[in-house]
């Protein structure tokens, strides 16, 4: 994922791998059909922004075959290697301060980059521009304001706390500048950069194991910070991870927008 200096989730954490393994198993079914979708065949040329891991860019990789080219750019490309090989080609490139890496790729993707990312504006319209004429985009980003709990069943103590933690993780989002409401904004933000057939959906997990290994990944990775800014106390963390292991709760993430359209 891209990110800039103060970036709250940083890929070099070790906590990152179980994050971006919980992201895959949530996400990736949903992205790969709305790239299937949008047509995606041998020969394209396609850029996947913010990368970070590896699931989507392999399998843009066996789409597009040999004919084809995967252009995987993020700020930290550590745990990319894995897919360095053609026809998947692999650049440190921020999306949100430089120009785009080329043109006339066939489809631009991010997911779960551009909220993150301080000028998001510029970044969209890097990504637009580098689409040939016709070519598609798909953005698919959070929107942790429009579901803010991680226990939309707020039925215990236990629940609340997680709750009470979910507030002070999307407190420090917010510090470092992350857009807690960007997903809905998906669809106009798309018409208003040119683009047709703009379409878009959500999907919002609830229940499932992976949501309990994003929670649990999540709380350790900010876990000194947010004891730093006194948003919890170490034993409520302890206590919170210990709820987590039991099982005995129903965790949710926030709700991914999905949004798509075609380069007039």
């Amino acid at each position: 994922m891209t990110r800039t200096d103060g970036y709250l989730l940083d890929n070099r954490q070790s906590e990152a791998a179980e994050r971006f393994n919980a992201f895959a198993e949530l996400f990736d079914p949903t992205t790969f059909r709305h790239l299937a979708a949008l047509g995606i065949g041998p020969g394209w040329r396609c850029w996947e922004v913010g990368a970070g891991g590896t699931s989507v860019v392999s399998w843009l990789a066996k789409k597009v075959g040999p004919t084809g080219k995967v252009l995987a750019t993020d700020i930290d490309t550590s745990r990319l290697a894995p897919a360095a090989r053609p026809p998947v080609e692999v650049r440190v490139h921020d999306v949100g301060a430089q120009e785009p890496p080329a043109e006339g790729f066939d489809l631009v993707h991010a997911r779960l980059v551009l909220v993150h990312v301080p000028d998001r504006e510029r970044a969209l319209a890097s990504m637009v521009r580098a689409l040939r004429p016709g070519g598609r985009l798909l953005v698919e980003d959070a929107d942790p304001a429009l579901q803010p709990l991680v226990c939309p069943d707020e039925s215990g103590p236990e629940q609340q706390l997680a709750n009470r933690l979910r507030h002070g993780f999307r407190t420090l989002l917010a510090q470092r500048g992350a857009d807690l409401s960007y997903g809905r904004r998906l669809p106009r933000l798309l018409r208003e950069a040119g683009l047709r057939r703009v379409e878009a959906d959500a999907y919002f997990p609830l229940a499932s194991p992976a949501c309990v290994a994003l929670e649990s990944a999540t709380i350790r990775q900010v876990r000194a910070r947010l004891v730093a800014a006194g948003l919890a106390t170490d034993e409520e963390i302890d206590r919170h991870l210990s709820n987590i292991a039991s099982g005995s709760m129903d965790l949710a993430t926030a709700p991914m927008i999905s949004a798509w359209g075609r380069k007039g």
